[in-house]
């Protein structure tokens, strides 16, 4: 297997959805004035004395009482209880009208194998997972009309490493202002940290009718999104950046 060397670049997510497609249609400024004489003003006066440092009363969090202890958080409020559990469960559901595609895994589930193999270096891009501490990937597809299909994948890491859904993400979206993908830094995804969604140029082939794709990339805790929509019309930002808000949300 090859492997990649620290600091390597990420493995590129091939454009599976053109394939698909084809096949388908055959520094803050702050105030400084007065500051030469504020420190005037202090130099004149008596120094004052400090607090003692030794203060238990400012403890924080304060001590429970002797054989007491904290309740749990209930379930809706433990983010842990959702994402250890079926990570399936929290794939956007599929929209009204909206049916299975024949892509579509039988059970939600995919195989780090199998993820890896949709990256242009399938062995490269196994041994990234693999070394970021990939735990599991659920994914869901769907198919709007005759030619819209959307994808979504959840790609979970273990929680002592909680760096490598961010990196995943991150790795994703550098390469999306070059010319084969995006051709743009893309927009901000409202409510993520640092996730922004995609709007790729349309291509044109001889044969072959148009070709549209848009994507989106986040991450939240230990999950990484990422979500491609593609089509033979035009993909407006409200419809990528729509479903990327509600996945958002699930998670």
């Amino acid at each position: 297997m090859e492997h990649i060397e620290e600091g390597a670049a990420a493995p590129r997510r091939r454009r599976t959805g053109r394939t698909i497609g084809l096949i388908a249609v055959a520094a803050v400024l702050g105030l400084v004035g007065g500051t030469a004489v504020g420190y005037g003003i202090q130099a004149e006066r008596e120094p004052t004395a400090l607090p003692a440092l030794n203060q238990p009363g400012l403890a924080y969090p304060k001590p429970l009482p002797k054989g007491q202890k904290a309740a749990p958080l209930p379930a809706s409020e433990d983010r842990k209880v959702k994402t250890d559990g079926d990570l399936r469960k929290l794939l956007l559901p599929r929209p009204a009208g909206a049916k299975k595609t024949e892509f579509s895994d039988l059970d939600g589930w995919e195989s780090v194998s199998a993820y890896a193999r949709g990256f242009n270096s399938p062995g490269p891009a196994l041994d990234f997972q693999l070394r970021n501490g990939v735990r599991r990937v659920a994914t869901t597809t769907w198919q709007q009309g005759k030619y819209r299909f959307a994808e979504i994948r959840l790609v979970q890491y273990r929680s002592n490493d909680t760096l490598g859904a961010q990196e995943h993400a991150e790795g994703q979206m550098e390469y999306m202002p070059e010319e084969d993908y995006a051709s743009s830094e893309g927009e901000p995804l409202k409510g993520s940290a640092n996730g922004r969604y995609y709007l790729f140029p349309v291509e044109r082939k001889a044969g072959y009718l148009d070709f549209y794709e848009a994507r989106a990339y986040f991450h939240r805790g230990d999950i990484m999104v990422a979500i491609f929509i593609t089509d033979t019309k035009k993909i407006s930002a409200k419809d990528i950046r729509s479903i990327a808000e509600q996945q958002l949300g699930r998670l």
